[in-house]
Parts: structure tokens; sequence; C-alpha cells
């Protein structure tokens, strides 16, 4: 059994993202989320997170696909449409509660910080499955 390279290459695309994401927003738990610089940079940090994993679930589908490998194609292309609609709804959801915050107000403050929880444990079930899947998509079907 050979690898399949391009498979290997999607995959690991999709997965740089989902590492950053993984390794920089902990640390925002760290610190008052009521701030609102330290509120807009959690903002564009997601922002870029989505972005990139768009792009690179994008690249990753386009190259599988030409590879002749359609149900990997459809999984990836399922994780890029999941990160742009996710992307939209998140940010509105993160914009409306970083634009109602007022200093002190410990309840914009929890929502934001349920939104950054929720944001990190989505990236971090589709890095699971993505990770899962490795052994099973790295191998050339014959």
């Amino acid at each position: 059994m050979m690898p399949d390279n391009v498979a290997l290459f999607a995959a690991i695309i999709l997965l740089l993202p989902m590492f950053y994401l993984l390794l920089a927003a902990p640390a925002f738990l760290l610190v008052k989320l009521d701030v609102r610089p330290v509120a807009l940079l959690l903002r564009a940090m997601f922002n870029g997170y989505f972005l990139t994993l768009a792009v690179a679930g994008a690249v990753g589908t386009i190259a599988v696909a030409v590879e002749g490998r359609a149900v990997l194609a459809m999984g990836i292309g399922l994780i890029t449409a999941f990160a742009v609609s996710s992307r939209r709804w998140f940010l509105r959801r993160m914009d409306a509660q970083i634009s109602d915050q007022d200093p002190g107000d410990a309840d914009s403050a929890r929502r934001l910080r349920r939104l950054h929880w929720g944001g990190m444990l989505g990236n971090a079930i589709q890095l699971a499955v993505v990770v899962a899947c490795i052994p099973y998509i790295a191998i050339a079907p014959t």
C-alpha cells in the first residue's frame, strides 16, 4: 500500500489552522473579555481562523477532487462549508456582544466567554475528526 500524498497534503493544510486555534485561543481564557481591545483581538483571531480554514479546505477539496477521491473531497468540502457558514454566524454574534458591551457589564462578558468556549469546542471536535481520519485517508485506494 502506497501513501496518498495528495490526501495527506489536504489533511495537513486543514490541520494547520485548527492547531493554530487550539494553541492560541486558550490564552484568552486568562484575560477579561470586557476590555474592548481584548475582545476585538479575540474576534480578529476567530475571523482569521475561519478564513484560513475556508481557504485551506477549498484547496484541499480541489486537490483531492482532481486526484479522483470524491468521498474525501465531499468530506473536506463539508468542513469548508461549515467554516464559511460558521464564520458568518459566529462573527455576527461576537460583533453583537462586543457592541453591547458596557465597561463592567459582567453578563455581556459572560456571553462573549461562552461564544469563545463554543468556538474552541467546535474547533476541537473538527480537529479530532480530521486526526482520527488520517489513517483512512492517507492510504491510496487500490
